[in-house]
């Protein structure tokens, strides 16, 4: 997987923060879709191929801890970004035991998160290479044999 052109869902009720989040991940070159709610991020995420989820947990109709259990039953690979105020421990224990695979508290630093989203992306790819091979455009190292190829 190519992090550059990587597809990421966004569950966000919050209109300004949905936006802000889809043209920072646009400007970074990642391909951003928004839901402004549970259910609309459940079918979107049944309808689509995304390589990581962004969930806020207070949503409408469906909240994130739940919707992270339903992503978790049907895929255990995809990284999912638990983004949200709610920042007691036991609220970060929720969401991490729901299957999220990081917690980033708002207000956050948008450069943080996208460090972030490409630690966990890095990590996918490797996994399914089945060998240590990092790829960046013609750029490949393979970190078994100490490979580096352009």
């Amino acid at each position: 997987m190519n992090q550059l052109n990587a597809r990421i869902l966004v569950v966000e009720d919050e209109p300004k923060v949905a936006s802000f989040l889809k043209r920072g991940l646009e400007e970074n070159g990642y391909a951003c879709q928004i839901a402004y709610d549970g259910l609309m991020g459940r079918k979107m995420f049944d309808a689509g191929k995304y390589d990581l989820i962004i969930l806020d947990i207070n949503l409408p109709y469906k909240n994130g801890i739940e919707l992270c259990k339903e992503i978790r039953h049907n895929n255990q690979k995809i990284p999912v970004i638990m983004l949200t105020a709610l920042g007691t421990t036991e609220d970060k224990l929720i969401g991490f035991d729901s299957g999220a695979d990081d917690y980033i508290l708002k207000p956050f630093e948008f450069r943080e998160l996208l460090a972030r989203i490409r630690s966990l992306l890095k990590r996918i790819s490797i996994a399914e290479t089945g060998e240590d091979i990092l790829s960046f455009l013609d750029l490949i190292v393979n970190l078994n044999t100490y490979e580096v190829t352009r």
